[in-house]
């Protein structure tokens, strides 16, 4: 790495805290520590971090809540630290833009070398207003619809550009979850809706048909290209 990424790690328990703070500052990273909720959202606003590994129980706050008023200002990449493993807590972290999620007990050189793979992909900004209706950069993470840029987190852009690089072809969310998450052991297909729910919000926001983004019943979803002139 020849410069410092700034990340901030926010857990209340010290012990982990350290123990990741020890392994990212061996890797090169600048590290700052937040332990109680209630400071998160402020401190990111005024501090502009990197990338944010976020604990979901935290004092005061919780990490989901961060998380969602964070994301009304800010993409900044986020990966969730948790001891809770259901469907429920993966599905809420991910509907609220999450990039990644992590149970404990982990690794921390993983965390590591998870964090430095979310870097790489999310450098780089937009030079100009593209002209063509959808622009997809792969290396830079960017989708831009008419001119507009959508704020997608990484694993929107992978689902997007899954389905924009075959245009009106169905993927089943089991295909799509084997796409962006190859261990997906222990994770249910169903994770696809929140994420399709997110782009398609995100496409309307930019008064665009979210249609695009289109559900086939029973199947899965498509890339519509007719709902480009919708």
């Amino acid at each position: 790495m020849t410069s410092k990424h700034h990340i901030l790690i926010v857990e209340d328990d010290y012990d982990i805290a350290e123990q990741v703070m020890l392994f990212f500052k061996a890797s090169g990273f600048e590290i700052s520590h937040i332990a109680d909720g209630a400071l998160v959202v402020d401190w990111v606003r005024a501090n502009n971090p990197e990338a944010i590994l976020m604990d979901i129980m935290l004092p005061n706050q919780d990490g989901v809540e961060c998380m969602r008023q964070i994301r009304e200002f800010s993409m900044v990449p986020i990966v969730m630290l948790t001891a809770k493993v259901s469907e429920a807590d993966r599905l809420k972290g991910l509907e609220f833009g999450a990039d990644d999620y992590v149970c404990k007990p982990f690794s921390a050189a993983e965390l590591v070398m998870r964090i430095k793979a979310i870097l790489r992909r999310c450098q780089g900004a937009p030079s100009a207003a593209q002209e063509a209706a959808v622009v997809v950069d792969v290396d830079q993470l960017i989708v831009a619809i008419k001119g507009n840029t959508l704020s997608l987190t990484k694993v929107e852009f992978d689902v997007f550009a899954m389905l924009y690089q075959s245009p009106n072809r169905v993927f089943s969310r089991q295909q799509i979850l084997d796409h962006i998450q190859p261990d997906n052991f222990d994770i249910s297909d169903r994770v696809i809706d929140s994420h399709i729910k997110n782009i398609r919000k995100k496409i309307k926001q930019i008064d665009c048909s979210p249609k695009i983004v289109e559900s086939v019943y029973g199947a899965g979803y498509r890339f519509n290209e007719q709902q480009l002139d919708a």
